[in-house]
């Protein structure tokens, strides 16, 4: 019987994952499936851009995976039971060849269900408010902006990476909308000082109007209200104050920490249930400096690439290699022809100096391309031996399949 490896999600770190266990597995004993709700892959580093009114390229999964050996299901992950070794999952559509309904048994889970947004209780966000965490919402805010003339208002909430490039595109890309960021504290405070100046420049460049202090406690169709009783006009309100991961995991029994994420050792096993493992936004993995990895694509490459080399390992009797879980920095796009690079020391406090203009702009369509085309050749440099695996399946897939 082939080892069942089931994959959850076809994001940066599920894809880059599921390409790299069929790079090195062999098919003769292995079985690799990745389940997406998604048909295409989205590069969520760039869903702002769509947003604003950019054109992506399309990559299918099908046409991804094509020729890999990975079977891909389309299908939207509704629970999962660790300890019997299934996941149940509802048709993304019934007319995909590969989508249906019903349980998918495994013997080794690698889960990288990543984030959406956190709206933190606020009244009004879930009805009135527009996000760039997912394709769809992206969609969403792409027709509603299309649909605003001149002069209207444009509102970001949240100062962190999401907000602070959201508010840049839609500024960049739409000159004629009246944009504003409102912020809990001061714009950039977690950058250094130099970073943080070419931040305000850039902003006072493209005409973005800053709310400093500013924390927004309700949304409404056409303002927001601020905690000190004033309000901001918005005739769209992009709300973009941080991620959360869906319950999903704890729901299903598996050990999460208080923000939801799957608490892993240090090869990205559940610290629970040991067929499991996950990587990316969903992963509560402890850096190299002690302190949790923050939800991003940095992240989800280091942890994919420590949960893909462990289950390898674990699987054809290897040893467990290390991978570096150091995060550099923070890299910000400022519209199409500004960005900012800021480094950060191994106890992650921001180092004084940073990269910005063209070089980082540059450096960051490199990141884009290169992650792009990792995904679109998901087997490069397929080895004409593959490694065989030493182990059994693990007891729990036994009582599924019976």
């Amino acid at each position: 019987m082939k080892h069942r490896i089931v994959v959850l999600g076809a994001g940066y770190a599920g894809a880059f994952a599921a390409g790299n266990l069929a790079r090195r597995l062999s098919p003769a004993d292995t079985e690799i499936t990745v389940v997406n709700a998604e048909p295409d892959f989205v590069e969520r580093m760039r869903l702002h851009q769509l947003a604003a009114g950019q054109d992506l390229g399309v990559r299918k999964l099908a046409d991804v995976f094509a020729g890999t050996g990975v079977r891909l299901r389309l299908a939207r992950v509704t629970g999962i039971d660790p300890d019997r070794g299934s996941v149940t999952v509802t048709a993304a559509d019934d007319h995909v060849n590969g989508s249906g309904s019903g349980e998918i048994p495994y013997d080794t889970l690698l889960y990288t269900l990543g984030s959406s947004v956190a709206r933190h209780g606020v009244p009004g966000v879930a009805e009135h408010a527009f996000d760039v965490t997912g394709l769809s919402s992206a969609l969403r805010l792409r027709e509603r902006l299309a649909a605003l003339g001149a002069g209207a208002a444009a509102l970001v909430v949240g100062e962190g990476l999401t907000g602070i490039e959201t508010a840049a595109e839609l500024a960049e890309s739409r000159p004629d909308l009246s944009v504003a960021l409102a912020a809990r504290g001061e714009l950039g405070a977690w950058l250094s000082p130099k970073a943080r100046g070419h931040l305000h420049r850039a902003f006072d460049r493209l005409g973005v109007a800053v709310h400093e202090h500013t924390a927004i406690e309700a949304v409404e169709p056409n303002r927001a209200l601020a905690a000190d009783g004033s309000s901001l006009p918005a005739d769209v309100t992009v709300w973009s104050a941080g991620f959360a991961v869906h319950p999903l995991a704890a729901a299903g029994g598996l050990q999460v920490a208080e923000t939801g994420q799957i608490v892993v050792d240090r090869t990205m096993r559940s610290v629970s249930h040991p067929d499991v493992y996950a990587a990316g936004d969903c992963a509560y993995a402890i850096g190299e400096n002690g302190r949790p990895l923050p939800m991003s694509c940095a992240s989800a490459g280091f942890t994919n690439m420590q949960a893909t080399g462990a289950i390898i390992a674990r699987l054809t009797g290897g040893k467990v290699p290390t991978t570096g879980l150091k995060y550099y920095g923070n890299h910000i796009s400022l519209g199409r022809r500004d960005a900012i690079f800021q480094m950060v020391d191994d106890e992650a406090r921001v180092k004084p100096w940073y990269v910005g203009g063209r070089t980082a702009v540059r450096f960051k369509a490199g990141v884009l391309k290169g992650a792009a085309w990792g995904i679109s050749h998901p087997t490069f440099g397929l080895p004409k031996r593959r490694r065989r695996t030493t182990t059994a399946p693990a007891p729990s897939a036994v009582r599924v399949a019976a």
